[in-house]
């Protein structure tokens, strides 16, 4: 999800059900009627231009990627934190590889990169396409450290990993890298039109295994025929023995009028049936809501939308974005801590 022309509630307030997972302290503020302490409470400095966010950690360095095109940089904007706090910029890794402008010479930047640490490397899956269009490419680059100033320091492009053209039925943006509980690795992906899909990985190359043309389907929206079916970002957290698939709803990139939303299922299996709380199947636009603006168009956050998780130490961590209707609607950082209920389900404290 980027640019513009692109294509169950939780409550604004902090709802009962997550005021009892907060820590006794926080709990008892909440009772007496105080906001409760978030991180978003504590962000600061180079916070906007943010769209499809993921997070990383580094030594003591929090690292936050998103989307390029913002300040005239077409690469994947980057940002840093020593506290998850003051964030400033760390420019873009890489900009539009020669491989992909090739195959898409209409892009103007790299789209919703996601960053993992692979046996011994930091690895980025990318994409990078046009508005609206099917005709679609992702591959990946590695750097054996996120430190700009090590020696070591080294952005290595590897390619093409999966397409898509136009009457394909889905679209090869959004990429989210998995390693099951077993070893395997995954690619899952998708936005709009036939939904969120999977491929199996080789561990060794990062890219498919040749003449492996197995996919998946995990979740999809229905719609009216030729209505739109805004499906999108999608992310793969492991948590006790289930795999929960996030995805993003409904619209971005509206500024004051985007109604963007985050819902979850889960699944013991990596290749589903991934379903809510009810056992409705995500594959039939069942979900339960992670994070959601309520009242539509009422609060200074609009659209919270396509997120990356984060296990950090000893807890779970979402990263977003939404459009902050103080600051001229501007893109902008999110944080929120996750907790989980007693049936295994995310609340985020945001």
């Amino acid at each position: 999800m980027i640019a513009a022309n692109r294509r169950g509630l939780l409550k604004g307030a902090l709802s009962l059900s997550a005021v009892s997972l907060l820590p006794r302290a926080a709990a008892g503020a909440a009772d007496a009627g105080a906001a409760p302490d978030t991180l978003n409470a504590h962000l600061s400095g180079y916070l906007t231009g943010l769209h499809d966010p993921v997070m990383i950690r580094e030594g003591d360095t929090y690292h936050v990627f998103g989307s390029g095109g913002w300040a005239g940089a077409p690469g994947p904007s980057w940002r840093i934190s020593k506290d998850l706090k003051v964030w400033t910029d760390n420019k873009q890794p890489f900009g539009i590889p020669g491989w992909a402008h090739e195959a898409i010479p209409d892009a103007t930047s790299v789209w919703a990169p996601d960053i993992s640490f692979v046996d011994g490397l930091y690895r980025m899956y990318y994409s990078v396409s046009t508005g609206g269009s099917m005709r679609s490419v992702t591959g990946f680059a590695t750097t054996p450290t996120l430190d700009r100033n090590s020696p070591h320091y080294k952005w290595t492009d590897h390619g093409l990993v999966v397409e898509t053209h136009p009457g394909i039925g889905y679209n090869a943006i959004d990429s989210n890298f998995v390693r099951d509980a077993d070893g395997q690795d995954w690619l899952e992906f998708g936005s709009y039109w036939g939904g969120l899909k999977l491929i199996k990985l080789d561990r060794k190359t990062g890219k498919r295994v040749p003449g492996d043309t197995r996919m998946w389907s995990l979740a999809y929206r229905p719609a009216p025929e030729g209505a739109d079916n805004p499906i999108e970002g999608g992310f793969i957290f492991r948590h006790g023995d289930y795999y929960y698939l996030f995805a993003s709803y409904d619209y971005c990139c509206r500024k004051l009028a985007s109604n963007y939303f985050v819902a979850c299922g889960r699944s013991k299996s990596i290749t589903g049936p991934y379903v809510d709380k009810e056992g409705k199947p995500m594959m039939e636009g069942a979900a339960k809501t992670v994070l959601i603006e309520r009242p539509w168009g009422g609060t200074r956050w609009r659209g919270p939308g396509h997120c990356g998780l984060f296990h950090d130490k000893d807890r779970d961590i979402i990263v977003y974005h939404a459009y902050d209707a103080e600051h001229d609607a501007a893109p902008t950082l999110r944080l929120a801590e996750l907790r989980w209920d007693a049936d295994g389900w995310p609340v985020a404290l945001s």
